[in-house]
């Protein structure tokens, strides 16, 4: 998802839509929608992921933003952009920044690409790698139990243990267990659910005994080195490759990644054939010595 698409559903979520509207303020400082905008659309791919999986990080993105305006206040109070070192650093940035940006815009794949044929002769020689294998949705209640626990932290766990599986032979309901007895705390918040998972995500002991499980069915206590693990089937979905159309927009973006990629290192080697390199390895070996490297 593209930031621009991801920060207009946040925004809705939030209530704020005009692009003047103010989001924060830092002395005498504001921010609105598109000073926001804009600094997301220069953050990585990785960062991205993560604001789209937990948009509360969008708060502290602008909150960062909002001190980095500060900071720059500050430096340019003391006129620190003069700074012989910083003018030198600032030079080799701006260098590199026309460099990357042109190589970017010579490599980037023409808006057509890739085409329908195209794409499908993709997807047709991927399928075997874009099987979804079967997954299994958990859920767990977890007695920590250390290997090296001491007999009175060993027998704590134990008895508690048994209290937990005396409740369970009662009917009592999982959920409603996991939450107050699982000292798991991320899958006991959602009633011991743990997700759904491939058989390769799932921990060699318990990977064995999941599909003898029937649906809904609890299994016996499983020990592992960190404790008990009473493991609850929720349901599975069969092995399945998704169609074209489900995968359609990852798929392009990751032919014109690519692409771009290609396109890059062809120019760079046209380039460099055109434009031969040679170094001195003996003068070169002077500057380090001199550089005391």
């Amino acid at each position: 998802m593209k930031y621009t698409a991801l920060f207009t559903i946040l925004l809705a979520a939030t209530g704020i839509a005009a692009e003047g509207d103010v989001i924060g303020k830092i002395g005498d400082m504001e921010i609105n929608v598109e000073d926001v905008r804009t600094a997301l659309g220069k953050l990585g791919a990785a960062q991205e992921a993560a604001i789209s999986k937990d948009p509360s990080l969008l708060n502290q993105a602008v909150r960062t933003l909002l001190v980095q305006k500060l900071l720059l206040k500050e430096a340019r109070s003391k006129k620190w952009e003069d700074e012989a070192a910083v003018k030198a650093q600032l030079e080799r940035a701006r260098e590199a920044a026309i460099g990357e940006s042109y190589l970017q815009s010579i490599s980037t794949p023409p808006d057509n690409y890739p085409s329908d044929a195209e794409l499908q002769a993709a997807y047709d020689s991927n399928k075997a790698a874009l099987l979804i294998p079967k997954q299994y949705h958990l859920a767990q209640i977890f007695i920590a139990n250390p290997k090296d626990a001491d007999k009175a932290t060993a027998d704590k766990s134990k008895a508690k243990l048994d209290d937990v599986l005396k409740r369970l032979k009662a009917k009592e309901a999982f959920a409603v267990l996991a939450s107050s007895h699982s000292e798991e705390s991320q899958s006991a918040g959602r009633g011991g659910e743990i997700g759904w998972l491939t058989e390769a995500q799932i921990q060699p002991e318990i990977r064995q005994l999941v599909p003898t499980l029937a649906l809904n069915a609890v299994s016996d206590p499983i020990k592992l080195e960190d404790g008990w693990h009473i493991v609850k089937l929720l349901d599975t979905k069969a092995a399945n490759t998704p169609a074209l159309d489900q995968i359609k927009d990852q798929l392009v973006q990751q032919m014109r990644a690519e692409k771009a990629k290609a396109n890059s290192q062809a120019y760079l080697a046209k380039l460099l054939q055109e434009n031969p390199l040679a170094i001195n390895e003996l003068e070169l070996a002077k500057v380090l010595k001199k550089s005391g490297k």
